[in-house]
């Protein structure tokens, strides 16, 4: 990088008249001051170069900014002045400015930067298209700073000498040309020089916990327990090529992140339960929305492992929830409803499925979307839902809704009450059937959770009319038998709420429960309605409507 360079060669393709522009070494001395109107070979006006280099925040000395200028006049046979020239020159300076490795951006002409190498990866070989040449060699080194992580292509004599030479921890100079790759941006190593005497503040351990987790960071080694798993999705690339991707949701005792699985990778996320613990290797820390993400690629692993790892989630108290928030809540299970379809604007098919929970404070209704609708929940689970989103629900009653964000855990019959900070998530997803009153962590409905939760559905919908399942003249009954008693009974009944969704069924949401109704009728979304007929496993067969 002393003075100008030409940029080298690939595969033996010849540099073009822009690979040969000048490009600066921005580490000689800061620029002196000059005194305006005079240049350094008789005392003329310097006019517009220096006006632009004046605007220009650089480390190069003006007298290299000229000489560029003059180059890039020539070079052009005559299309650009000089105040066109000095524009274009310095338009590859800023390319060139990277405080961070965050700034880094493809596209940009030259960057150079500071990084601290994280992983080394293999040197590979290649046969380039020229059947004369000499085989070639690429190393990619993954380098941080603290506002984030690039990884770098060494080529040929420097892919060997990073498989010699190179160590995890060190900091390097790096100059190059950034790219999209097929992994995400990477840039392409001109130079590379080790500085033992800069400091970058990435953390590198040999194992991790979520806590520890950073942006930048790789080659992560992370042990966790499975808190949520989602299904695999697909995308197409920009080349035109099919990607792949699935999400797993994992945490310890210090908190919980969103694993990314990438394309090969992806299909991971169909091999394991909520309540296993895996262990992630060779993850590297990406931001998404603000949240840390560990992303597992071609090199990255998830295995099952043979540990003791537990995960406590703190919960916000449902009394103190307010619309707007992103927040954790758990309780008792007390409602649950039959998953429904919707076609959405793209003419895609959506689901949604809500139960309603309780806590020590309170009770609020969580809308499950997507793949979450598929869970199983029963009367009586307890749960946790984590970032799941406030929103104002029908009748002004606050609404939880959980998306592809929100991790779904059914925690098992250890840990603590339903209000407050919950136990560690249990291996099944259903809960045990045979646990005990004083296991089940409804507490804050009565001595004997599981029939106080039937109590409570059995309470509330009396009040409406609607046995909803339960006994005859409201006897409580436990959870158990409620769940029973909805699949069989039928019962005639009264229900009035707003349609939510037309054709076959209907489906009315009175701001508590939905109830889908088959009823030939003709009925507009967001009409209140009243229905009467007989209801069986959760469905009204309507024989008034009004």
């Amino acid at each position: 990088m002393d003075g100008y360079d030409e940029a080298p060669t690939r595969d033996g393709v010849a540099a073009t008249p822009a690979d040969r522009a000048p490009r600066f070494d921005r580490e000689t001395p800061a620029r002196t001051t000059l005194i305006r109107g005079l240049d350094n070979r008789g005392g003329t006006r310097m006019g517009v170069i220096e006006d632009v280099y004046e605007d220009l925040d650089t480390d190069v000395e003006f007298e290299e900014f000229e000489a560029a200028v003059e180059d890039k006049v020539e070079q052009m046979g005559g299309l650009a002045d000089e105040e066109t020239a000095a524009m274009l020159i310095a338009h590859e300076l800023r390319d060139e400015e990277a405080d961070t490795i965050a700034d880094i951006e493809p596209g940009m002409n030259d960057v150079k930067f500071l990084g601290k190498v994280t992983s080394i990866g293999d040197v590979r070989t290649f046969e380039r298209d020229d059947e004369d040449a000499e085989e070639g060699r690429v190393c990619n080194v993954d380098v941080a700073d603290a506002s984030g992580s690039v990884r770098v292509a060494l080529w040929d004599d420097m892919a060997a000498a990073a498989e010699e030479q190179l160590e995890v921890g060190q900091v390097l100079r790096v100059m190059g040309r950034p790219k999209e790759g097929y992994s995400g941006l990477e840039v392409s190593a001109d130079k590379v020089e080790p500085d033992e005497d800069a400091e970058v503040d990435v953390q590198v351990l040999d194992t991790y916990r979520v806590e520890d987790l950073s942006l930048g960071a790789s080659d992560v080694d992370l042990v966790g327990q499975v808190l949520d798993t989602d299904s695999i999705r697909t995308f197409d690339r920009d080349d035109g090529s099919e990607g792949r991707v699935a999400n797993l949701t994992v945490g310890d005792e210090t908190g919980r992140v969103r694993v990314t699985l990438w394309d090969g990778k992806a299909d991971l996320a169909e091999e394991f339960e909520a309540g296993e613990v895996v262990e992630v290797g060779d993850g590297y820390v990406r931001e998404r929305d603000g949240d840390l993400e560990l992303h597992v690629g071609d090199r990255g692993t998830v295995e099952r492992v043979d540990e003791d790892v537990e995960y406590v989630p703190e919960t916000t108290d449902i009394a103190d929830l307010e619309i707007g928030e992103t927040v954790d809540v758990g309780g008792g299970v007390i409602e649950t409803d039959p998953k429904r379809t919707f076609d959405r604007d793209d003419g895609s098919e959506g689901q949604v499925r809500n139960v309603r929970i309780k806590d020590g404070t309170g009770e609020i209704r969580v809308a499950l979307w997507g793949d979450k609708a598929d869970r199983e929940i029963e009367l009586a689970d307890r749960v946790v839902f984590t970032d799941v989103e406030i929103q104002d629900g029908w009748q002004d009653d606050l609404e939880a809704s959980a998306n592809w964000r929100s991790t779904v855990t059914v925690l098992d019959e250890g840990g603590d009450s339903a209000g407050g900070t919950a136990g560690g998530a249990s291996s099944g997803g259903n809960g045990s059937d045979d646990r005990g009153a004083e296991n089940t962590g409804l507490g804050a409905f009565a001595d004997d959770g599981q029939k106080a939760a039937a109590e409570a559905v059995a309470g509330e919908t009396a009040d409406d009319g609607n046995d909803g399942g339960s006994g005859a003249g409201g006897e409580s009954v436990g959870a158990g038998g409620a769940a029973a008693a909805t699949a069989s009974a039928t019962e005639d009944v009264e229900f009035t709420g707003t349609v939510v969704q037309t054709g076959d069924p209907v489906v009315l949401d009175d701001g508590q429960r939905t109830k889908s109704v088959e009823t030939g009728a003709s009925l507009r979304l967001g009409e209140e309605v009243t229905v009467r007929g007989t209801e069986r496993d959760g469905t009204i067969d309507a024989d008034d409507v009004f």
